[in-house]
């Protein structure tokens, strides 16, 4: 084989090896978990999100005094997308491209060999997505999705109480951190607790 062939297999070898092998710095626009939009602007629900990383669960919460009567409880879990995760691990905050889920299951009680407490059941009440896109939400990088259809996610005007609620009261970039244990103890690490958490904690 003559010297000139070998160079060549040697630079296609090279260049196929440089296709393969992921790109350095590849932008999160492309990343697995990242949002996906429909024409008319609203959020498809990931389906693989209960793989995600499950942050944690609330029963019967609510954030105002005068909460409604309801004659059932409910769980909120919340899940993040791996990649905002393990970045959140790192900094103590959340990267462009983060997607929290919050779902809501109806309790159950007194079932099978129950007999006392709570426990969720197979019944979705509510799905919202909480998306950190900068470039499509400049004003405030943030934004709510209600997912009616368990589809795809309706976009909440910005008049909404939730979004003045999280900039208020969100314990690290408008999310409510203070509600997942094992962040905020890495929040608090990593020193990036907002003022006005902090404030109304100095408060009590």
């Amino acid at each position: 084989m003559k010297p000139t062939w070998i160079l060549i297999l040697l630079l296609a070898a090279a260049l196929l090896l440089a296709v393969s092998m992921p790109q350095a710095g590849a932008n999160k626009e492309n990343s697995v978990n990242a949002p996906v939009y429909t024409a008319d602007g609203s959020l498809k629900l990931p389906a693989n999100y209960r793989e995600w990383v499950y942050l944690s669960s609330g029963l019967d919460m609510s954030y105002s005094p005068n909460a409604m009567n309801m004659d059932h409880s409910m769980f909120d879990n919340v899940f993040a997308n791996p990649e905002a995760y393990k970045e959140f691990l790192e900094n103590g905050t959340w990267p462009d491209k983060t997607m929290l889920v919050l779902e809501g299951r109806k309790a159950g009680t007194k079932v099978s060999i129950n007999k006392n407490g709570h426990f969720q059941t197979g019944e979705v009440m509510g799905l919202e997505v909480h998306v950190k896109d900068e470039a499509r939400f400049p004003a405030g990088k943030w934004a709510f999705f209600n997912v009616e259809d368990g589809v795809t996610g309706k976009l909440l005007p910005k008049e909404m109480d939730c979004y003045s609620c999280h900039e208020q009261h969100g314990a690290v970039d408008t999310t409510f951190v203070q509600f997942y244990p094992t962040l905020l103890e890495i929040a608090k690490k990593k020193s990036t607790l907002s003022r006005a958490y902090l404030k109304e904690e100095a408060g009590k």
